[in-house]
């Protein structure tokens, strides 16, 4: 049976439990701005698990929402990675960062460039979530590796049940409207590089930055 918070029902109903839940190492299926996702504390074993649940390889990290750059000042912070927060945050754009201190542990963090992807969310309950845990809260879309992305809450207590997972409770954020993936963007060179084109195009990230790299490869 999934353990179902709902916030649709409910939009003042207490997170507090599922706080605790996320604190004592369980995982959360959440709305964001663009699909349900799921997540953890940015723990090793928490990431290990959600990429257990998705069928994930190891070889890709999760990213990270964040409740704010304030919390993440540790990371190495371009001059175009600070003016696309400032802009785009909150927002779908997930920037990809050094991590030269191991802020984040392996699993959220890529080991090999020693890097990690964070956003600040603009959906009321991801936000309101993180805000609640008080700590970044680990992220990628519930589903399968491969399968489409997940945008009802229906279809997320569905996918649920089919894997059995009981330390996976759900949010109840109703149906999300059609949206594409946050645009990810490496900051950690010269120039900052379009990894994916998402839900802000490319266009609109060069009225900020102009010299910013569109080509995906």
């Amino acid at each position: 049976m999934v353990r179902v918070v709902d916030l649709r029902g409910d939009p003042d109903a207490d997170l507090g439990v599922v706080v605790q839940h996320i604190r004592a190492g369980g995982l959360v299926a959440y709305p964001t701005e663009t699909v349900y996702g799921i997540g953890g504390a940015c723990t090793s074993e928490a990431a290990a698990r959600v990429r257990e649940v998705k069928g994930r390889g190891e070889g890709k990290p999760l990213i990270a929402l964040v409740p704010g750059r304030e919390w993440i000042e540790a990371l190495d912070w371009t001059a175009d990675a600070r003016e696309l927060a400032t802009i785009f945050w909150p927002g779908s754009v997930t920037l990809v960062l050094r991590d030269p201190d191991g802020l984040f542990p392996t699993g959220v963090r890529d080991p090999g460039r020693n890097t990690v992807g964070v956003r600040v969310s603009p959906h009321p309950i991801a936000s309101r979530l993180v805000e609640a845990l008080g700590a970044p809260l680990t992220s990628t879309s519930l589903n399968q590796s491969g399968e489409p992305p997940i945008t009802t809450a229906s279809d997320a207590r569905a996918f649920l049940k089919t894997i059995d997972a009981p330390d996976v409770w759900l949010i109840d954020g109703g149906t999300l409207p059609a949206s594409a993936a946050s645009t990810v963007v490496d900051c950690t060179g010269p120039r900052p590089r379009v990894l994916r084109e998402g839900a802000i195009p490319t266009g609109r990230l060069r009225c900020a930055i102009r010299e910013i790299d569109g080509s995906v490869d």
